[in-house]
């Protein structure tokens, strides 16, 4: 009887010990699943940056003697080519609200994306309504003059022309907030039954019913309190300027230790995409000024303080050709070839691209203590090149540098990109010499270095890793997709995951399948077996998992949701 006692005494502290736990977990979960829906914006600004490099490098006369006559032919097919490449730029707020239902939707995405562009309008003309009623230019409420003429240029004045509407200019902090208002609405009540006679009013159309009721105070609370977020984002962006290159380093730092969390995308948004150091973020305002930049010989620092906040591609370049000839020199020297021929291919990408997560994400999980030092020397080599004067948009790959920054802006100032080039190779030389160092001191089993049988590989190999998938699964799930590569991954991640019914959302980012499960402990406790099935790795956060696996992500996670979908409608 005592026992009994004291075992119901106790029984009461579990869920108290635990809930801090799951409720953080839960959290975790959310954050990064919105974090990895920003992804899906972001990454159309890589081409739309590099059609933006080349068309004013074609119209550059010094470069292109065609380009000296402003009315040939030639710079007429560039000015076209230009007025298009602008447009991922000129549009970034409705990109972004458009997008991340994309990935937060549960259930209907695309007509989530519709209902999201259709509340962002309203949200807009009712802002714009207001603004036009009750401010400056009206009876003086709210803190902004709407009567102010944008027609030549807006910045400065808080506000911008919107798909045709005059409106507050919020940015792409704005964008965000509105997208996620109408996502919650839809994940609950998208699928609310009406009565009969009501029929007609389902789905998009209560939907967009209720976030248009909602816009009305959200677009007076954004008008009446968004003009005081203004000043501060403005005193803001003084103060980041003002940090020199201690701000440029924790901001690096930051970019690339938040990595496998997903949170980075937090970190550099902001500051790329939004106005957080200049007004209309560092991917917009740094293209729009390239031509202006070329012809003056002032210091790119001067004349574009705010660019040491998007420095952090220059890891992406440099970094990679040192940490590949520390794998290669401390490999066995029977592996040597098997390992040269598994980073030079992954080497090019992250340099020529900027995609370096499968890269990284090896040595994150076979040698942690690496990542670390990664994010360390990658925030000291941008903070010292900033220190030195370099700044610009340097977010991607090798051909960000060239066709953003080295070719149109090198006839006065190669100095500057020649010390950026320098300063990156003493880096790639540390690079090599510190992870060596590590790896031989403290063992660590980096590709090339395994035990006895072990797998040489960057876990990146498609066609084996599905053959292997193939066979853990019997041979089923290759004969059913024909060939496919991706489909007999998807079926042994989702056998590990403990199966359809156990599946609650799937997302993925970059190079990660990201799925919420119901229930963790049906989930197979061995990363081995995930790895056995072709992931890169495996990161568990309570009910939340990454199953890293590589660029060719949303072709699998295609066929894992087609799997769930159907296994849920025949169940």
């Amino acid at each position: 009887m005592h026992e009994q006692q004291a075992g119901n005494e106790r029984q009461p502290l579990r869920p108290l010990t635990r809930q801090p736990e799951r409720a953080y977990s839960l959290m975790m979960e959310k954050v990064q699943r919105f974090g990895s829906a920003m992804l899906a914006p972001v990454l159309l600004f890589a081409f739309a940056g590099l059609a933006v490099g080349i068309a004013i490098i074609a119209q550059n006369g010094d470069l292109i003697p065609l380009a000296a006559d402003k009315e040939s032919a030639w710079n007429h097919f560039w000015s076209v080519w230009e007025a298009g490449a602008w447009t991922v730029f000129n549009q970034m707020e409705l990109l972004f609200v458009i997008g991340l239902p994309i990935a937060l939707a549960k259930t209907a995405n695309a007509r989530a994306v519709m209902e999201a562009a259709m509340v962002y309008l309203t949200f807009n003309y009712f802002v714009g309504a207001m603004l036009k009623v009750w401010g400056k230019g009206g009876t003086g409420f709210f803190d902004l003059d709407y009567s102010t003429d944008i027609s030549e240029s807006a910045a400065g004045t808080g506000l911008k022309m919107i798909a045709g509407i005059k409106t507050m200019d919020t940015g792409i902090f704005g964008a965000i907030i509105i997208s996620a208002i109408v996502v919650w609405v839809h994940n609950r009540w998208f699928d609310k039954k009406l009565p009969d006679f009501l029929g007609i009013f389902q789905g998009s159309q209560y939907v967009y019913g209720v976030c248009f009721f909602l816009m009305m105070p959200v677009a007076f609370l954004f008008s009446w309190l968004w003009p005081y977020a203004q000043h501060g984002i403005s005193s803001l962006q003084g103060f980041f300027i003002a940090s020199g290159a201690l701000g440029v380093w924790v901001y690096t730092f930051l970019e690339r230790f938040l990595i496998p969390t997903g949170l980075h995308h937090f970190i550099y948004s902001p500051f790329v995409f939004g106005n957080v150091v200049t007004p209309n973020g560092i991917a917009k305002d740094w293209p729009s000024h390239l031509s202006e930049f070329a012809k003056s010989d002032k210091p790119l620092k001067e004349l574009f303080p705010g660019g040491g906040f998007a420095l952090h591609g220059n890891s992406k370049v440099f970094a990679p050709i040192g940490i590949a000839a520390a794998f290669y020199t401390t490999a066995r020297p029977e592996k040597r070839k098997e390992v040269l021929a598994l980073m030079i291919p992954v080497s090019l990408t992250a340099i020529l691209i900027g995609i370096t997560e499968p890269l990284e994400f090896t040595f994150l999980f076979l040698a942690p203590p690496l990542f670390l030092v990664h994010a360390i020397l990658a925030a000291s080599m941008a903070a010292i090149m900033y220190q030195l004067g370099l700044v610009g948009y340097m977010g991607g790959g090798l051909l960000d540098f060239l066709f953003q920054n080295w070719i149109p802006l090198w006839a006065n100032h190669s100095g500057t990109y020649l010390m950026q080039i320098g300063v990156g190779l003493c880096f790639t030389v540390l690079y090599f010499l510190i992870f060596r160092f590590m790896i031989l001191k403290f063992d660590f089993k980096t590709p090339g270095r395994e035990e006895d049988g072990g797998e040489t590989k960057l876990y990146s190999k498609a066609e084996y890793k599905a053959a292997k998938a193939a066979e853990k699964n019997g041979g089923a799930a290759a004969e059913s997709a024909d060939g496919d590569l991706y489909a007999p991954r998807a079926a042994g991640f989702l056998e590990l995951l403990g199966g359809a019914e156990n599946i609650t959302t799937v997302n993925n980012c970059a190079t990660r399948l990201r799925v919420s499960v119901a229930d963790e402990s049906l989930v197979s406790p061995s990363d081995a077996d995930f790895k056995n099935a072709g992931a890169l790795g495996l990161v568990r956060k309570g009910k939340a998992f990454q199953v890293i696996v590589g660029m060719d992500v949303p072709q699998v996670r295609e066929r894992f949701e087609t799997m769930v979908n159907e296994a849920k409608t025949l169940s």
